[in-house]
């Protein structure tokens, strides 16, 4: 197996929502986003996976030295090695593979963010990190973008802890900043508990609100010149905010079920997203 095999059969089989936007990109941009998404997941299994705390700090350390080796030497793991002729090629830069195992290892550090601030700085480094390094594979013009996928990020994992607020909780963690949780009258124990309370979807309404600005926001700071290059962006936003209205559809129900959206259902809002992004692009050439 070669290295971009390696990261196709990880994205493929994670099931996210990402994998359906990198399939509407040219090879060398798929083979790059594809790589970036494969590391993303190895350093999150890293957390996921290892019940002691000491072993994935080690580990998490192993990656930060294969970071060194992907920018310096010759790194023994696929995904890096499948990342190596991709970060000149896109202007990847050493410090933000760093930010993203620091984000990691945050889930080692803190089992709760008393604030939006400090939770900010963990989305920051999970998410718009990775959200700027994509826009960079992508390709832009304007430096605005930048801005637009700093917001995407925060917007995405927002979805993500509303979406899987019942689960981190079970597991001991809660990225629902506390002062919130005092603000609505919830108690950390009542994310563990299946059942929605009109106190809890009040929270998780504003929770849902909060990411929709950051959608909203983003999409404000996109300049039309380029959408086209960073229309796999535009999928996936499409993607996780269909998502988010699923979940408030559902009555904010997520501590009773996990909202899903079909594999069918996904490729659907990708295809129909790219034919509008296509239209779109062709009719400001023409204007």
């Amino acid at each position: 197996m070669t290295p971009d095999q390696y990261c196709q059969e990880k994205a493929a089989g994670s099931g996210s929502s990402f994998y359906y936007s990198f399939l509407f990109l040219p090879p060398e941009r798929r083979r790059a986003i594809t790589a970036l998404y494969a590391f993303c997941r190895e350093v999150d299994d890293v957390v996921d996976e290892c019940q002691d705390p000491a072993v994935a700090r080690a580990k998490l350390d192993w990656w930060r030295d294969q970071v060194s080796e992907t920018f310096s030497g010759q790194p023994s793991h696929p995904v890096c090695q499948a990342l190596q002729p991709c970060i000149e090629r896109f202007n990847l830069p050493e410090e933000h593979f760093r930010e993203i195992i620091d984000g990691m290892q945050m889930d080692l550090e803190f089992d709760a963010y008393p604030s939006f601030t400090e939770l900010s700085l963990y989305c920051y480094r999970v998410a718009s990190v990775v959200g700027l390094m994509s826009a960079e594979i992508f390709g832009y013009e304007d430096r605005k973008t930048a801005r637009y996928a700093h917001d995407l990020g925060m917007a995405f994992q927002l979805t993500n802890i509303l979406r899987d607020v019942l689960e981190d909780a079970r597991r001991g963690r809660i990225y629902i900043p506390l002062d919130e949780l005092e603000r609505f009258g919830v108690q950390p124990a009542d994310l563990q508990r299946p059942q929605t309370s009109e106190r809890l979807r009040s929270l998780f309404a504003f929770q849902a609100d909060r990411a929709r600005d950051y959608y909203r926001r983003a999409f404000e700071h996109l300049p039309e010149t380029d959408r086209h290059a960073q229309r796999s962006g535009i999928i996936m936003a499409a993607i996780y905010r269909t998502l988010l209205d699923e979940i408030a559809a559902d009555g904010y129900r997520v501590l009773e079920q996990r909202v899903r959206l079909t594999p069918v259902r996904k490729l659907w809002i990708a295809w129909r997203t790219a034919r509008h992004e296509k239209r779109r692009h062709r009719k400001a050439i023409k204007g």
